[in-house]
């Protein structure tokens, strides 16, 4: 199959999606919360719309694909090609108004991302990449080719992170040096795509999900960037993530956050 395919489906899916939220979903909504106990996990209805609209998409033009999404679980085939959607990255910026919120969508071979989109419908802009070398920024009838910071210098970097709650106050305190350098706002998706840009110079995060990162795994990539887990590994199950420009600082970053491994 030709990748360029992928590529060029992604982008029509972009453009599909912002339609497609215009008109059936930018309205009032309620949101419920999914969590469990005192977990707060909301959804709403234009989750599970977006999901539903991604997935026609995928099955319409892929049928024999295998698809994992975050409302909708599995269809599992016998194909080497998958899909993982997160229908709604950034739920909670959704419900309150805030523009960062995303549609997450990646296209895995035997079980590794190859290519990954993120739409940013309010924001009227989506990063995609077209091969293992090249993302682009889509934005205004501009397409801008991706590049992460050439920053070295651990003393300069722009630092986007955060716990979201995950560890407790002495476990932090091992981690003490990084938190007055967390001065630049995580939000979801949009930090990573920042990232890409090369407007920050390093994000982590914890509790991410495998729709959460491996539709921007890709793009990271492509853009220069250098992506893996917390213990310097390509696996997310812990949903610990850590992107960066190049290995001096992704080593520095990796030393500073080994406490919390």
């Amino acid at each position: 199959m030709k990748n360029i395919e992928f590529y060029r489906f992604l982008i029509s899916l972009a453009k599909d999606l912002n339609r497609f939220y215009k008109k059936n979903l930018d309205k009032p909504f309620k949101a419920f919360n999914k969590g469990k106990g005192s977990d707060y996990d909301p959804v709403t209805i234009a989750d599970k719309k977006f999901e539903k609209f991604i997935r026609s998409k995928i099955n319409k033009k892929y049928p024999s694909h295998s698809i994992v999404g975050e409302e909708f679980g599995k269809k599992v085939t016998k194909s080497d090609y998958s899909w993982v959607i997160d229908p709604i990255d950034g739920t909670r910026s959704f419900v309150i108004g805030n523009p960062s919120w995303s549609n997450l969508v990646a296209v895995c071979y035997k079980g590794q991302p190859i290519f990954g989109l993120a739409n940013f419908p309010e924001l009227n802009k989506f990063y995609i990449n077209k091969n293992a070398k090249e993302a682009f920024l889509f934005k205004d009838n501009k397409k801008i080719k991706l590049r992460s910071s050439n920053e070295k210098n651990f003393k300069k970097i722009k630092l986007s992170g955060n716990f979201h709650g995950h560890f407790s106050l002495d476990k932090l305190k091992k981690v003490k040096k990084i938190l007055p350098m967390m001065q630049f706002p995580c939000m979801d998706a949009l930090s990573y795509s920042h990232f890409c840009e090369g407007k920050i110079d390093v994000v982590f995060q914890c509790g991410n999900k495998i729709w959460d990162i491996f539709p921007l795994i890709p793009i990271i990539r492509a853009s220069g960037g250098m992506v893996t887990n917390w213990k310097n590994q390509f696996n997310f199950k812990s949903g610990n993530v850590l992107v960066s420009p190049n290995k001096i600082l992704h080593s520095k970053m990796l030393r500073m956050l080994r406490p919390l491994n």
